[in-house]
């Protein structure tokens, strides 16, 4: 009878085997030296190279699988994007005993969309050249960190929104370091930005909206005349300026949020999927 088809033709592994060593490298960590020791001991030997071409060839018959989620992911109007850096191997050619910094780039729906999914795209570099391939065609918001790398996609298609827990981070560890009072006060002010968020985190759409209308507005309109106020006491170039000038550089994308309900208040929900590999 004939043979049924298997992953890799005329291989001797099957798809449970293949979804195995796959599971374990990537979701569970276990590097593929690991995985050849494992084998031995369970008297199974499989050599390294051999699990290598077996990965590889799983890449490649998944690889429609990926497109296919990067088309679903792009089909929604508000995403998040955020990328890590990666240690990888040289070519052998260019081997010097060292390796090169590459980055993952991470892509996912917006936190309120109904789909949950994120797509990794690797990438020697950290250039910018990388999203704008990745997202070209796309049209919608996009929520990001105040990396240099992506201001080349905003324009007419693409609107930037701001992650406010990037701002939040500023006066965080401004207080940290000095107990600036300012500093608490402007955490205090976007703590409520916060609290409102966790009320409304069950609310529909147009419920989100309304909150955010009635209930964040106020708040934000407080801080921008309390930021600006503030900025004119502290010393240029001081890192109380440099928090200040953070948020107020990027007024415009932080407080995209209130526009559009289906836009985070920040960027944490990509920054978690990221996590794993960092």
């Amino acid at each position: 009878a004939p043979v049924d088809a298997h992953i890799i033709d005329k291989g001797i592994p099957t798809t449970g085997l293949l979804a195995h060593v796959l599971v374990a490298k990537y979701a569970d960590h276990l590097p593929l030296f690991r995985q050849e020791a494992i084998y031995a001991r369970a008297g199974a030997p499989i050599p390294r190279s051999t699990l290598a071409q077996w990965v590889g060839s799983c890449g490649v018959q998944l690889q429609p699988l990926a497109d296919a989620l990067r088309r679903q992911v792009l089909a929604h109007a508000v995403i998040h994007a955020d990328e890590t850096p990666v240690q990888m191997l040289k070519p052998a050619s260019q081997r010097d005993g060292k390796t090169h910094r590459a980055y993952l780039w991470a892509y996912s729906p917006g936190r309120h969309e109904a789909m949950k999914a994120v797509v990794y795209d690797f990438c020697e570099s950290r250039a910018g050249k990388h999203a704008l391939e990745f997202l070209q065609g796309w049209s919608g918001t996009l929520l990001v960190d105040d990396y240099a790398g992506y201001k080349q996609l905003m324009g007419d298609k693409v609107q930037e929104a701001g992650c406010w827990a990037h701002a939040r981070r500023k006066f965080f560890e401004l207080h940290a370091a000095n107990k600036s009072q300012i500093a608490e006060q402007a955490l205090a002010q976007i703590g409520q930005l916060y609290e409102i968020e966790r009320q409304a985190q069950e609310a529909t759409s147009d419920e989100r909206l309304a909150i955010r209308q009635q209930q964040s507005r106020p708040v934000i309109d407080k801080l921008h005349t309390w930021l600006h106020e503030h900025r004119t006491k502290v010393p240029e170039g001081s890192a109380t300026a440099k928090a200040i000038d953070y948020s107020l550089r990027r007024w415009q994308a932080l407080t995209r949020f209130l526009e559009d309900a289906q836009v985070p208040i920040d960027n944490n929900w990509i920054e978690n999927q990221m996590r794993p590999i960092a």
